[in-house]
């Protein structure tokens, strides 16, 4: 049976987190937060949620590891929980509370399919932030063949158990990196894509708005998953070795 619930990595994202927790409660009543070693207190402004919301989990880490690990942990308490599907977003309110209900139909529609978010940008998305994951859907729209849109945008569906599966089985994808590897190491085994248009909303510092994502070190990070991915895509194709077997 389909069940889906949405999953909210979180660290250190202040107002922003209660915010967007009451923006997909509105909508959808399964919903699991994973602080990721937050030490900000945001977890605690959802304290007065929970009582009236008994399908609001909240899962706490000890220390931050990384969106990718936060996503693992919250996936895999979902699957014990009995979710077959999560619907991941990011908690600064970039992403869209009213499209989760379109998006959990479409995962109900395909269920064996990752639906990806394609984002639609307003005039107030930094031009930096616009232009450069050009240059990442251009590469992996080479390891894919197409088959993935956008690599970056987190507001996705993810059939839980392969999502997993996919996680565990690297030693990667447990920050930044995530979104964009997940997408390709998932089209390789063999899963299906969707791809959704949603909208995405900045926020400025006036807003509230909070980006953890370090230029430096994240696009490093970033730089080096495409090496590892494009080795790997050239090696297995100039072997005539399926991607899925890796």
């Amino acid at each position: 049976m389909f069940r889906c619930i949405v999953l909210i990595p979180s660290y250190n994202s202040g107002a922003l987190l209660r915010r967007t927790v009451v923006g997909v409660l509105a909508v959808c009543p399964d919903v699991v937060v994973v602080t990721d070693g937050s030490t900000d207190g945001s977890d605690q402004t959802l304290d007065d949620l929970r009582p009236m919301h008994p399908g609001l989990k909240v899962l706490h880490l000890a220390h931050n590891g990384g969106k990718g690990r936060a996503v693992l942990h919250g996936a895999q308490w979902a699957i014990q929980a009995g979710y077959t599907h999560v619907l991941t977003m990011d908690a600064d309110g970039q992403h869209p509370a009213q499209s989760v209900l379109d998006f959990i139909y479409a995962a109900q529609c395909a269920p064996g399919a990752v639906v990806l978010g394609v984002p639609v940008f307003g005039p107030e998305a930094p031009a930096l932030r616009v232009w450069g994951r050009k240059l990442s859907n251009f590469l992996i729209g080479m390891e894919t063949r197409g088959a993935v849109e956008d690599c970056l945008f987190g507001f996705r569906v993810y059939p839980a158990r392969a999502m997993v599966a996919a996680l565990q089985a690297s030693h990667f994808m447990r920050g930044f990196d995530f979104d964009p590897e997940v997408a390709v190491r998932m089209v390789w085994q063999g899963m299906p894509v969707l791809n959704k248009p949603a909208a995405v909303q900045y926020f400025n510092a006036e807003q509230g708005g909070i980006s953890h994502f370090h230029y430096v070190r994240d696009n490093a990070r970033l730089a080096f998953m495409h090496v590892r991915l494009l080795f790997t895509w050239v090696w297995r194709a100039c072997c005539g070795k399926p991607l899925r077997s890796f």
